[in-house]
């Protein structure tokens, strides 16, 4: 298991905007990784409720189960890498993985037999060191939408907000209200 606590800024992108960003960083499309977002929760989603968050990330044929919940500043990220299998068996027949994150989830009073899976987001991701924190564009598809975001992660917030405004500013992109991606797919998802 591994835990940390993560501090990232966000500004959603038009097409246009993330192009810049691109071309600013002289970046070849062709490093940009995909990766898979399986989303969980209860069918009354006692996890929303709790502002948390459940997922299986799908990248380069490794599998991680993370569970997102509020901390002090920004959120506690609990990581476990789980197999294809137990992947598969969550995915597909609502087995909750065994490990430290089916213990919180039920030291936070919820059942994990009442999990399921709503959906997936699918995205196409660029990372790299960015003045002491890690710059990511993300190009999104999820609910017959897709979404352009840039996101900046650091340890500390105070400094990293400072420099993620600047260069929204240097570079003349409107500093947008952005939602986590979790929060994104299901208002697209749940629209109606």
């Amino acid at each position: 298991m591994n835990q940390h606590i993560e501090i990232e800024f966000k500004n959603l992108l038009n097409e246009k905007e993330f192009s810049q960003l691109i071309d600013y960083f002289q970046i070849n499309t062709s490093n940009f990784k995909s990766q898979q977002n399986h989303y969980f929760d209860t069918l009354k989603f006692n996890l929303k409720n709790q502002n948390s968050a459940l997922r299986i990330r799908e990248k380069n044929e490794r599998y991680e189960l993370t569970l997102k919940q509020p901390a002090t500043e920004g959120l506690l990220e609990t990581n476990q890498d789980i197999t294809k299998e137990t992947a598969y068996l969550f995915l597909n027949h609502n087995t909750f993985p065994e490990g430290p994150i089916k213990h919180l989830i039920l030291e936070s009073g919820l059942n994990p037999n009442e999990f399921t899976c709503f959906g997936t987001l699918q995205t196409d991701r660029f990372e790299f060191p960015y003045q002491g924190g890690i710059l990511v564009l993300d190009h999104s598809s999820y609910v017959n939408q897709e979404d352009f975001e840039l996101e900046y992660e650091v340890t500390d917030a105070e400094t990293g907000k400072k420099i993620f405004l600047t260069l929204l500013e240097t570079l003349q992109i409107p500093v947008r209200k952005t939602e986590n991606k979790v929060k994104r797919f299901y208002m697209a998802k749940f629209q109606d």
